[in-house]
Formats: structure tokens, sequence, C-alpha cells
């Protein structure tokens, strides 16, 4: 390490001068620079020598409301729907002290001090330091490496290269990526325009070997008649769609590529929804914003969380018995898949709270994540699916009875009276073969609580027509159970 006093210079002993010192044998490498690392660490960009490059630094929806009127549980009771390059640019080496055509040598080496006695002035090293900074913050790390990494030219920098860990180069199976590169290929972006100007983008995934693609029915809704439709697999490849069917109750939809006889389809596995545990690792995968291929990862945070939500588009309401997760979803993650720890589809990302004033997953939709995205189940999901491809159309179990849609903590209420006047309780229907009337208020289905007609729903649609179930309801401050078994209604209404 050099001990030149950089201060002033000490005047030269009377006498006859000393003979000169012996020339360098490298005339061309400067003397080492007053550089030493801090102890006990590896050197970094901030224990550089002055004149060399410092590392650049990279440059650095809704809310679900209950509460809107429309039809009840016969006739999907609306809510309040809230679905879910710069390169661098080459620069050549600073000007000044220690730039390249300056005093010293080659850019990112010390500068040789001018014989005899000198001053190194203040001004002078601030300068040479800001030109460093600046110039490593225009042409960024790559550079900056060259500088650093000439061992054998004579320079006197070193680097220390950082190995990979095997087992995480490994990508095991299971691992993150292990489960992110199966699954990506089989993952599309989906962009919908309509006829009226209305587009979005979500995403979908494949479902079958006959170009099926299944995704949220909010993610296509607005091309749906007559518009245009395309997904795009993350090869890039881009083909035209088509909407086989929708069911905008279940918030479920499934599109069917065209031509697609290049397109490499392979369908993902689809897990289990009924034994999803809380606490299960989740995988979620989609275009957030419009950012293609984004992998989040997170927990099951709830199970059978009842949801109401809307596209915001005036449309009769959705509700599920979702899957709740805190993997990072956002506008755009609609219709991607939900995995497991094993990469199979345990449910389709649909829905979030957000602490914003947003609603919705649509693109034009502002609100970001807060870790309470919602997934509507795969079982459930795959049974609507199956109707879609086979009628192109949605069936849906009922009670044929009219519910509030309220915020409420105490049950679902029957209303008084039906849409457009006719009676809540549908004469001949499941819910008055089984004794219920206007004003019963439903507090369970089988072992599930119900708290409000949202939930009633939800809870009911988990369900196939002429499923047997036991409702427990309070009528006069009695309460009673009754056993119904379950109409069904086709179609959208």
């Amino acid at each position: 390490m050099s001990t030149e006093n950089e201060g002033s210079a000490v005047p030269p002993a009377p006498g006859p001068h000393p003979a000169p010192p012996a020339p360098h044998p490298n005339p061309a490498v400067p003397p080492a620079p007053d550089y030493e690392p801090s102890a006990g660490r590896q050197p970094t960009a901030s224990d550089a020598p002055i004149g060399s490059p410092d590392a650049a630094g990279q440059p650095g929806a809704p809310n679900p409301a209950s509460g809107a009127s429309g039809p009840g549980a016969d006739a999907g009771q609306a809510g309040t729907w809230w679905s879910a390059d710069g390169g661098q640019q080459p620069g050549g080496p600073g000007e000044g002290q220690g730039g390249q055509g300056g005093p010293g040598g080659p850019w990112g080496t010390a500068p040789v001090p001018p014989p005899g006695p000198s001053e190194r002035k203040p001004r002078g090293l601030v300068a040479a330091l800001l030109a460093a900074v600046l110039v490593a913050g225009a042409i960024g790390g790559g550079i900056g490496f060259w500088a650093a990494d000439r061992e054998g030219d004579g320079s006197d920098t070193t680097t220390v290269s950082a190995y990979g860990n095997p087992k995480t180069e490994s990508r095991a199976p299971g691992s993150v990526s292990s489960i992110a590169n199966k699954t990506l290929p089989s993952v599309v972006t989906i962009e919908a325009q309509g006829n009226n100007g209305e587009s979005g983008t979500g995403t979908g995934f494949v479902y079958d070997k006959q170009g099926h693609i299944l995704t949220n029915n909010h993610v296509v809704a607005s091309a749906a008649d007559n518009g245009k439709l395309t997904a795009t697999f993350s090869n890039g490849k881009r083909y035209t769609a088509q909407v086989v069917g929708r069911a905008q109750g279940y918030d479920v939809a499934v599109v069917k590529l065209k031509n697609a006889a290049g397109a490499k389809l392979n369908p993902l596995p689809l897990g289990n929804s009924d034994r999803v545990a809380v606490g299960d690792a989740t995988v979620a995968i989609g275009a957030p914003f419009g950012l293609s291929g984004t992998v989040t990862t997170g927990i099951v945070s709830a199970k059978k969380r009842p949801v109401a939500s809307s596209d915001g588009g005036g449309g009769n309401a959705s509700y599920m018995s979702a899957l709740q997760t805190d993997a990072s979803i956002n506008p755009g993650n609609s219709g991607g898949p939900l995995l497991n720890a094993d990469g199979g589809v345990i449910g389709i990302n649909s829905a979030i709270q957000s602490a914003g004033n947003g609603s919705g997953l649509g693109e034009s939709q502002q609100s970001g994540s807060i870790g309470l995205g919602f997934a509507i189940p795969i079982n459930q999901a795959k049974n609507v699916a199956e109707q879609l491809i086979k009628t192109g159309q949605p069936i849906y179990p009922v009670i044929e009875a009219t519910v509030s849609t309220k915020d409420s903590t105490n049950g679902a209420t029957i209303a008084s009276n039906g849409t457009g006047g006719s009676p809540a309780v549908v004469p001949g229907g499941p819910a008055d073969k089984a004794g219920l009337k206007s004003g019963d208020v439903i507090t369970k289905l089988d072992d599930t609580a119900i708290d409000s007609g949202p939930t009633l729903i939800s809870e009911i649609w988990t369900h196939q027509p002429g499923d047997k179930v036991t409702l427990t309801y309070k009528r006069g401050g009695k309460v009673s159970k009754a056993d119904v078994t379950l109409g069904k209604r086709k179609g959208d209404s």
C-alpha cells in the first residue's frame, strides 16, 4: 500500500541529490492505488480506487360491495362485482483525471502522479469521483465489470466470482421454478376487443387438447358478441379465438383457439380443490397490468370465502365460495391458474380485495394487490366448463326463493316479493315444497354458517341440481330445519 503523503510535500535534504529511482518496469502501468478493502469482507464497488467505476444501480380491485338489488338466488341476484427496455447505452471512458486521453492510464485505473512535489486539491478529488459515478451510472455495470476484470493484464485490480449453489440450480421437482417452467407454456394472455371499443386483458390456460381455454367470464365478456379475441402463448405465438360458452353467475368462460394446428396444447393437470388446506403453498400465474407470464407465490389463506363480485359493467353479480390466497394477484391475473405445490390447478384467479377505490380485475382498474386474492375452486369450475363445452350454457342449482342481498350478519332473509312483484317463494319450487316462507331467515346450509344472501347463493352454487341439502332457518324466534332437493335453472337470466 502506498504511503505517499497526500497533504504537502517534504523538502529534500540538503546536499547532493541522490540518484533518481529506477524506472518502473512497465511505465504504462500506474503504481498501486491507495486502497485497502475493509478487513473481514470481500472488496465491493464502494471500495474501488478513485477513478474506477462504481457498480451501477438498477433504475431503480376492488372492494366487493354487497347491497345491490337484483334477482335473488334463483335469478342470480345482483351485487357489486369486483373481479380480480431499456437497454444500456454503450459509452466511453470518462474524461479528466483517470479518463482515457488524460494524464493517467486507461479508464478505471488510478492516475500517474506528476513527478516532484505537488499538492492534490480536494476539488480535483471530488471531480474524479463524480466523473466515475456519472459514467458508471450512464453505461451500467457492463464496462464497470470490464474495468475490474482485467486480471493478468498488468492491472492491480481483482474480481470475486459468486458460484451457484448446485441444489438451487437443480430446479428440483416441486420447486416454484420447476412448476413455473412446466406451467408457463400452457398459460395464455387473452386480449378482448368489443365492437363498442371496450377492451380488456386477462389470462387463461389450456384445458384440453382440442384447444379449449378456461378463463373468467368477465375477461371475455366484451368480445362475446362478434368482438375480437386473441390468445398469446409464452413463446409469443398468437391465435384468434372464439367464445364457446360463458357463465356470468359463476364467472367462468370457455374459449377455443381457431386454426390451432401448430399450437402446443398441453393441458394443465387439475388438482382437487376440496382437499386444499389452509396454509398450503400456492403459485399464481397471469398477466398483471399486461405483464404476461408473471409468477407469484403465497399460501391458501382461507377456504369457502363467500364472494359476490362484478365486472362493473352493470350485469348480474357472480357468486363464489372462494379460495383465498395471499399470492400477489392484480388486474390482468383474472382467469389465470392458481396452483398447488404439485403444480395442479386448484382454482381460477378471479377477484381481489383492494385498499383503493377501484373494483375489478380489469385492465382499467389501477388498484393493486394487498394480499387478498380470491379464486374459483377448480372442482366447481371444471363442472361449469364441461357444461359450457357440451351445451354452451351453464346450469345453476336453485331453491327458487328470492333472498335479500343486503349486508347482514344474521343470515339470508327470504324477501317479501320476487322480481317484478312475483312471489318470493316460487309455488311448487324446492323451497316451497320444503315449507319455507317469506321472512324466514336461513342461518345454515348443512354445516356451513350462512350470514347473508350472497353467502347462501355461493354455497348453493357449489352443488349440483338434484342434490339434497339441509337448511336451518329461524321463523318467529323458533329454529327449524328443512330438507331441500335443489332444482335447476339453465342459462343466465
